[in-house]
């Protein structure tokens, strides 16, 4: 559970019905224990994944006039921030100059930058925010990118080890980004023959799996024993999870995803597990609870009538529009039936992310 005197900042999308963006990170992070402060970038009926939505953006000069009465008032006291879909370039500027001035202002603040631009190949914000989410990247003590979004930010293709080891090197080194996790991950054949076998699931059913990794830049100290230690340029210390694969459409997930995250994550605490760090322990609760949720979200779409459970048909959908919705419907994740799981009551296994050994062999320093 949170301290006491723990407040997020939750700066991201807002919905009327349903759960994603600040709807899927808010709740959470208050059973937890935290108090949130939220402003909404976008205010929409629902998520784009309808089809059809109403609702408006909020501008980058409302943003800055919130963000300048509430320093008058002196409302502006975060212990954390977190931040979400941000659609322009603009709005995502001014979110920039006030990370700036926290950071500023409070060097210990802990920022998780979950860089939300698109996925599978597909943007779905203005082109130009990705150079400035590369401005913000050195602002961030966590980021959450998915594989399609640490292309974005590094422009590196990643597609067998050597790009995946730069890729993270350009986010650690390059943009001095201390923690970064990514997040189901597709398990490929140049993936699943590098990872350990600690990690990797039955072969039969690499298919049906994704990787979550995550990485965190360690100087190591001299009491640093079970941390590998270099004499030349540091790595990160690396680890990673795979996780069934849940079948159907989910949305909200990387959103619940990253406020778990950044809810567990105690830099200050000294992990029991002398393999594990603040980050991959964070990673294993976040991974964990978010998998129960979806389980719980596709245990109660099951049990809907037979017309909220249809199966995609994008020309069906196309002749009766209300048939995606119906179908997104029901598969809006199940958090508030689900705050149980949320707060650990009923999870009895912990996904717990495990050491990478030997993820940096053969890599030039």
């Amino acid at each position: 559970m949170a301290y006491d005197s723990e407040r997020v900042l939750s700066i991201q999308s807002h919905v009327v019905f349903g759960y994603v963006g600040g709807k899927a990170a808010v709740f959470p992070l208050q059973c937890l224990g935290y108090d949130v402060d939220v402003v909404n970038t976008v205010n929409f009926s629902n998520h784009s994944g309808y089809g059809r939505f109403g609702g408006t953006k909020t501008t980058a000069a409302e943003l800055n006039t919130m963000f300048e009465i509430m320093e008058y008032n002196e409302l502006l006291r975060p212990t954390r921030l977190l931040t979400g879909y941000i659609p322009g370039a603009e709005a995502l500027s001014a979110v920039e100059k006030l990370a700036k001035k926290l950071k500023y202002s409070k060097p210990s603040l802990i920022y998780l930058l979950d860089p939300v631009m698109g996925d599978a190949g597909q943007l779905y914000v203005a082109a130009d925010v990705v150079p400035v989410y590369q401005e913000m990247l050195p602002l961030a003590t966590i980021i959450t990118p998915n594989w399609f979004e640490v292309e974005l930010l590094t422009n590196v293709e990643l597609k067998d080890m050597p790009s995946l080891h730069r890729a993270l090197d350009i986010l650690h080194k390059q943009y001095h980004v201390p923690h970064v996790v990514i997040s189901s991950i597709p398990l490929k054949p140049w993936l699943a023959a590098a990872l350990p076998t600690t990690i990797l699931p039955p072969s039969s059913s690499s298919s049906s799996h994704l990787l979550c990794i995550s990485s965190s830049l360690h100087l190591p100290s001299s009491t640093d024993n079970h941390i590998p230690h270099t004499s030349t340029s540091p790595r990160s210390i690396v680890h990673a999870q795979c996780v069934p694969l849940i079948p159907g459409y989910f949305s909200g997930v990387g959103d619940l995803f990253s406020a778990l995250l950044l809810a567990h994550f105690h830099p200050d605490n000294t992990p029991e597990n002398l393999n594990a760090t603040c980050l991959s322990e964070a990673a294993s609760q976040a991974l964990t609870k978010t998998h129960a949720v979806l389980l719980m979200t596709q245990g109660q779409s099951e049990g809907l009538p037979e017309d909220e459970r249809l199966p995609t048909d994008d020309e069906l959908d196309k002749e009766d529009p209300l048939r995606k919705t119906r179908r997104m419907r029901g598969r809006e994740l199940a958090l508030v039936r689900g705050q149980d799981l949320i707060r650990g009551i009923g999870i009895s296994h912990i996904r717990e992310m495990m050491l990478w050994d030997g993820f940096w062999d053969g890599t030039s320093s």
